[in-house]
């Protein structure tokens, strides 16, 4: 079975040594994904704005293996207040009601950037051709 990896221009990657997803098989990981668009911080104080961001930024990141919002499986939101899972729960639900995944909720203590409310990840499975799986 093949890996492959998709990087973006976020410069946590380089600086911590990570992929923004994996695809091994069927299934496609998504790192940890913050409201930022070219290194710059979107919805400074908003959890809606930022999680539409994040995850907008994580669905960007299954394009490249054929995957989209119908095929994501598990979600996690990460939020730096309890006060902001009404918002980022929102978000969540117009992003994926057509299809909803397996969700988890978690307040974290903070991230790596103090203005970021909002962290997410995503799990997808993607359809391999008979001939996909051969060569894998």
């Amino acid at each position: 079975m093949s890996i492959e990896r998709v990087r973006t221009d976020s410069p946590w990657e380089e600086t911590i040594g990570f992929a923004r997803a994996v695809a091994a098989g069927d299934r496609v990981l998504v790192s940890g994904t913050m409201p930022l668009v070219g290194g710059v911080l979107q919805g400074e104080g908003d959890p809606y704005v930022q999680t539409k961001v994040a995850f907008g930024n994580a669905l960007a990141a299954l394009k490249p293996f054929g995957v989209g919002v119908a095929e994501v499986l598990r979600t996690r939101m990460y939020l730096t207040h309890l006060r902001d899972a009404d918002a980022a729960a929102r978000a969540h639900r117009e992003l994926f009601e057509a299809a909803p995944p397996a969700t988890t909720v978690v307040v974290v203590s903070g991230f790596v950037d103090s203005r970021v409310l909002v962290e997410v990840e995503l799990e997808a499975f993607r359809a391999l051709s008979p001939e996909t799986e051969r060569e894998g």
